[in-house]
């Protein structure tokens, strides 16, 4: 993988770049659509590469080692092939989501992660060596370093022995990496995710362990898990600050329209959340001057195209009356056309923040944006 950095904001930390892969390039800033069991959900190819434009997006270790399982991706030929995906994808290591199962779950730092299947309850182990091998059998082209996800709030010493837990599993995942090689044919590369919770000394104490991997591009983990917005910029910024400027920095699970703007002025380069797809499912639209929820009755006589400012297909055939109509009476076009939506839009806001950088006018035009963008219609 490589990674080029193109010009950067004079007003703030925003940059531009590409990151390079055996399966195509990404124009950074990015967002990431999530495929968790391989699929965008209630989009197909046509719509993600088409109509959304999407660049990359992502699959998750927990969930497809669980169903459809390795024996089948591996026998498919690697996700890229199971999915008829041919552009990048990336893998999640399943940490957050055994993290999620808090309730079901044992952390044992010497081996790794005991938890049981939220679909039949069997029991299964997660170690560093065998979140590496599970995504060489998926075959993404970004993979992610198993680490323990702290909650919030946790005080220091939770903190600090959580991020002891995540740096000794990273050394153990990135030699496993390094004396493994990749099954399809394609370059993987390894991004470590820095953890620290809200505490600075302990966020510097990760980078600071990472960067001497040499990876060749890093995540940010453990933000936007409760705390408060202000806080979550806090710590982006505080990380984007400490890591290095060649490598490309994912902030993992972020976020609404302004929290992405916001972490683009900070320096973060890619984005994921699986909010546009969620909200888009239950009628929630971001568009350009706000956020419209489309279950509401002032919808149901307004004719209007769903978003006069959008180039999507859907936005501009259907009304807005529509819409709504398809949502209050359970069909499933509304979420899909929701969803499409969306993805079209985060997609859109991500290229015109490339856009405005490129013209030297990003932070006077995201400053415009942020609290357009925070409005509810």
């Amino acid at each position: 993988m490589r990674f080029i950095v193109e010009k950067t904001d004079e007003k703030s930390s925003a940059r531009m770049g590409t990151i390079t892969t055996d399966h195509g390039e990404i124009k950074t800033p990015i967002f990431m659509p999530v495929g968790t069991v391989g699929a965008v959900k209630a989009l197909h190819l046509y719509d993600l590469k088409e109509e959304v434009k999407a660049q990359i997006i992502l699959g998750n270790t927990y969930h497809l080692y669980l169903r459809p399982g390795m024996e089948v991706i591996e026998a498919a030929g690697g996700l890229h092939k199971f999915n008829g995906w041919d552009r990048p994808i990336l893998t999640d290591s399943g940490g957050f989501q055994v993290f999620s199962l808090s309730a079901c779950r044992k952390i044992k730092p010497d081996e790794g992660v005991w938890f049981q299947s939220h679909i039949d309850g069997s029991r299964h182990l997660f170690s560093p060596e065998k979140v590496i091998d599970i995504q060489r059998t998926i075959g993404s082209d970004i993979m992610m370093a198993f680490d323990e996800c702290p909650p919030y709030p946790c005080d220091f010493t939770y903190a600090r022995k959580s991020l002891d837990i995540t740096l000794g599993w990273l050394d153990r995942c990135w030699k496993h990496y390094k004396e493994t090689e990749p099954k399809y044919g394609h370059s993987q590369t390894l991004f470590p995710i820095v953890q620290g919770s809200t505490y600075k000394d302990l966020r510097a104490k990760s980078i600071e362990h990472i960067v001497k991997l040499d990876s060749e591009g890093i995540a940010i983990g453990g933000i936007a898990v409760g705390e408060p917005t202000e806080l979550m910029y806090e710590m982006a910024d505080h990380c984007c600050q400490l890591l290095p400027k060649d490598k490309p920095r994912y902030l993992m699970g972020v976020g609404t329209p302004a929290n992405i703007l916001e972490n683009i002025a900070l320096g973060v380069d890619m984005f994921d959340c699986v909010m546009p797809t969620r909200n888009g499912r239950n009628g929630m639209i971001f568009t350009w001057d706000g956020m419209m929820n489309m279950k509401n009755e002032k919808w149901k006589n307004d004719f209007t195209p769903i978003d006069a400012n959008s180039d999507l297909t859907a936005d501009r055939v259907y009304s807005r009356a529509y819409l709504r109509h398809l949502y209050t009476a359970g069909e499933i076009l509304g979420p899909m056309i929701g969803s499409i939506h969306n993805l079209h839009f985060y997609l859109d806001l991500v290229t015109t923040a490339r856009k405005k950088i490129e013209e030297g006018t990003f932070t006077e035009w995201k400053n415009q944006m942020v609290p357009r963008l925070s409005t509810k219609l």
